[in-house]
């Protein structure tokens, strides 16, 4: 019962996207934009784990090939790795349009990092998870690579189940947890944490315990988790998740890799956080729409989707697969909607070269061409 109940909070807490997974598995199309919550790319993530004396890799990062090759003999590292960075997932398996293969390499020739710099810098990355055409290469981020003898899977999460915070960890790190999750649940430990007292001592070396550290480095990675949940609650994060959190043949843990999603309400006092939020790689009409506080993202139909309520739009969108057809987003205007987020709403929609219908909540589809007319005249 126990890992089961782990298991269920892992893929809750991970799918911080679950109601657009479900809505786009349900319908079988692509989601085309992004959900406009801060994201930051791995180097400002790694940053601000180092900030809050977490162990990450020693790094910098470089903006041109003879800066990446600069910083690779500061490292004076006996191997060196090389990551573009972009927001989207499978870099390392993926295609730059300059003909390199691979977003990750690694090397212990400080020289062969400026080569493959110029070919990574300035060119499109194309993954699974970025449009066909890929996404730019701004910014590449150079390494120590360490050796890992072992890895494994720590986060800490929201899950409202538990009401709070609670850690979900695996000695199987390093792989899709929800992999791990539906096929060896008994694998998945997870600790409730009290938001009055934290991270107990105890809590977290039986956590340490389950991850499959021993001797010295269980103590090691006690320490870590208490350090990830400070920055946790420093950053007002609603997920910390390192894969992997990883042991070193020299006997070092350390955070390879790590994801960082945060409370977007709290950005009036994260205001340093979310300064770094890059929203180059952002689709423009999305970011058009959050700036009315409208809730955009589109898909690859051609069948708009106006409507006021998240439920309902999600049952417009099904109504629409029903009937064969596929919807070209998915848009609600929440409630306490306004005029003006009306009349921005149909400027997105229409403006959309994909949209040859448009199916409308019953009080937007009774307004009249003259209201409209009159809400165009209006905010001239």
């Amino acid at each position: 019962m126990a890992a089961s109940m782990a298991s269920q909070a892992a893929v809750r807490g991970l799918r911080t996207t679950a109601t657009k997974r479900v809505l786009l598995d349900k319908l079988q199309c692509s989601w085309l934009t992004p959900r406009r919550w801060l994201n930051l790319q791995e180097y400002q993530s790694k940053k601000l784990m180092q900030d809050s004396g977490v162990a990450v890799q020693r790094f910098y990062v470089a903006d041109t090939a003879s800066e990446a090759q600069e910083a690779a003999k500061r490292l004076n590292a006996k191997e060196i790795v090389l990551k573009a960075q972009i927001l989207a997932g499978g870099r390392g398996k993926g295609v730059f349009d300059s003909g390199l293969k691979g977003g990750v390499h690694l090397t212990k020739d400080p020289a062969v990092v400026g080569e493959l710099a110029k070919r990574m810098l300035g060119f499109n990355l194309i993954t699974k998870q970025t449009p066909k055409d890929g996404v730019k290469v701004k910014t590449v981020m150079v390494a120590e690579a360490l050796d890992i003898s072992r890895e494994t899977y720590f986060a800490i999460l929201m899950d409202r189940a538990c009401n709070g915070p609670v850690m979900v960890g695996s000695p199987q790190g390093g792989m899709d947890i929800e992999e791990v999750a539906a096929s060896t649940p008994e694998l998945i430990f997870k600790e409730v944490i009290d938001i009055y007292k934290g991270v107990q001592d105890d809590q977290a070396l039986r956590m340490a315990a389950n991850l499959g550290f021993k001797g010295p480095l269980q103590r090691q990675a006690a320490d870590q988790i208490k350090r990830l949940y400070d920055l946790f609650l420093k950053v007002d994060a609603t997920q910390v998740e390192v894969n992997p959190l990883g042991e070193t043949p020299e006997g070092q843990v350390v955070c390879f890799d790590a994801k960082i999603n945060f409370d977007d309400n709290a950005e009036f006092r994260q205001k340093d956080v979310f300064a770094m939020d890059d929203m180059t790689e952002s689709d423009a009409t999305e970011m058009e729409a959050a700036k009315w506080d409208l809730k955009y993202i589109g898909m690859d139909g051609n069948i708009a989707c106006f409507v006021n309520g998240a439920g309902l739009a999600m049952a417009t969108c099904d109504i629409i697969d029903l009937h064969g057809g596929k919807p070209a987003n998915f848009l609600d205007l929440g409630g306490g909607v306004k005029e003006r987020q009306v009349y921005e709403a149909f400027k997105l929609l229409t403006a959309d070269p994909k949209v040859k219908a448009n199916c409308q909540q019953k009080w937007f589809a009774s307004l009249s061409l003259s209201q409209l007319h009159h809400m165009n005249q209006a905010h001239q």
